[in-house]
């Protein structure tokens, strides 16, 4: 076999990942928020770009503006940055001292110079954690230097539910203390508030709270100290028996079980409420739907004309102009890179808007089928792109503040051979649950059946994960006796 050495010319194309498309595509899923981070750090570390000072914004989108106006402005853009640059600082200093002035009295006090008063953020404090609530309580304590060491290494061992989570054995190795000192000291922490802190399991915490009352020797102690079981499986009239009272008096004493807080440490530990601020806007105008790109707090970014002028100028050496070119091309790749993200998702919303014109008119109950590859041939992209526009994406409309995934859902099957979205039928099992009788709750065959009397076809295991999708319990955990 004879082997024989040829030169041969391919010509191809394939799609090369430069780190400008890298860009474009990260921050095509970026959310708002983490967008105007990438904005912020891309401010700070490249001169060339900034953000175009309000003045102008408004200047500039006056709807009576002509044509000449804008000629002046851009003429006049370097007198209007300098100017804009020294109002500004001196708006920071106005504020600042009416700030000051005015943070706590409501009148500036003539008493203390600028000097001598506090800012403003310093009269901030910053929110208490359970861990402080409880360390603040053991330096008031009566306990001695020996007991709060052992306490400290309790208190960093609790959970943010405020229950106990370390082994006693592992508090005797971290500590070097005997069995016997660490649960006197774990009595006394268990005293501190809230009631019920420190617990190592549900019944202990909620009996705690109840010792903390003054009703230690009542009817729901007895049944969360030593019927535990038999009131998880909900087996009332063998504790009625046990007890030897009425079925009505355990009834009032697992009602008043169910008023003490299973999570006492979760009112120094919960979060902040998060805002989301929507992507963009649908809103009906003379009977048909306008999408509108929600552009508050996005930096107007452009190219600083101060650097733009000396490139022109070559007056700079060739190094400094390199750099100059280098940053100039970043900056203004990624003012590109902003605006075809604003256009995608502005493109990708009309085209749901067109598919689910029914629910922006009639509500959930109306929400069609609908995957990525029919927006995606609409709009003539592919399936990728869509996937990441609507990732931490959100859109007002008239029905609500949704996420633009929320749109895309699979079909189920109806006797009328058409499909409905699945969020519809989780919509309508949540409405279905919602209108049941408490002491007899539907069964999921049950609301199969009633399903099918509505037309939608589903089968009984789809029904069950629909409802721990939505976080609803079975029939016999959302049963009521009393």
């Amino acid at each position: 076999m004879a082997l024989e050495l040829r030169q041969q010319l391919k010509l191809t194309q394939q799609l090369v990942m430069t780190p400008q498309l890298q860009q474009a595509i990260k921050l095509l899923q970026l959310s708002r928020v983490e967008l105007e981070d990438v904005v912020n750090q891309e401010l700070e570390e490249n001169p060339i770009l900034e953000e175009t000072p309000p003045d102008d914004e408004v200047r500039q989108t006056e709807p009576d503006a002509s044509p000449e106006a804008e000629v002046v402005l851009a003429s006049d853009s370097e007198k209007t940055q300098e100017v804009t640059e020294a109002d500004g600082l001196a708006q920071i200093d106005d504020w600042q001292t009416y700030l000051q002035g005015f943070s706590q009295g409501g009148s500036a006090s003539e008493n203390y110079s600028d000097d001598d008063q506090p800012s403003y953020e310093n009269l901030l404090t910053p929110k208490d954690t359970l861990a402080d609530h409880l360390m603040w309580q053991l330096n008031v304590s009566s306990l001695d230097e020996y007991q709060k060491e052992i306490a400290a290494v309790i208190i960093g061992n609790i959970n943010d539910e405020g229950y106990l989570v370390a082994e006693l054995d592992d508090v005797m190795e971290q500590t070097g203390a005997e069995m016997g000192a660490i649960e006197n000291v774990i009595s006394e922490v268990q005293k501190f508030d809230p009631a019920g802190i420190a617990a190592r399991t549900l019944q202990e915490c909620l009996a705690l709270q109840m010792e903390f009352l003054g009703l230690k020797d009542s009817l729901s102690y007895q049944l969360i100290t030593d019927y535990s079981k038999e009131l998880e499986e909900r087996r009332y009239s063998n504790i009625a028996k046990q007890c030897k009272v009425n079925v009505d008096d355990v009834f009032d004493a697992t009602r008043f079980l169910a008023t003490l807080d299973p999570r006492p440490g979760s009112k120094y530990t919960e979060s902040d409420v998060q805002y989301i601020t929507p992507d963009i806007f649908v809103r009906k105008m003379d009977g048909e739907y306008v999408v509108s790109l929600n552009e508050d707090g996005l930096a107007n970014l452009r190219i600083s004309s101060y650097y733009s002028n000396a490139l022109s100028g070559k007056k700079v050496d060739s190094e400094t102009s390199e750099y100059i070119q280098e940053k100039m091309r970043g900056a203004m790749w990624l003012i590109k890179s902003i605006h075809q993200r604003q256009r995608t998702i502005f493109k990708v919303t009309e085209s749901i808007v067109k598919f689910q014109r029914e629910f922006f008119d009639h509500g959930i109950s109306y929400l069609k089928p609908l995957v990525l590859r029919d927006v995606a041939d609409d709009i003539e992209m592919h399936e990728s792109t869509i996937s990441r526009v609507t990732t931490n994406k959100y859109v007002q409309t008239s029905q609500g503040l949704l996420e633009l995934k929320f749109f895309f859902n699979s079909g189920i099957g109806t006797t009328g051979g058409d499909s409905i979205a699945s969020e519809s039928v989780k919509n309508r099992i949540k409405e279905i649950i919602a209108e049941e009788n408490e002491k007899k709750p539907y069964s999921d065959q049950k609301i199969v059946d009633m399903l099918q009397d509505c037309g939608i076809d589903i089968a009984r295991r789809t029904v069950t994960k629909y409802r721990e999708m939505l976080g609803i319990g079975s029939s016999t955990a959302r049963k009521r006796l009393f």
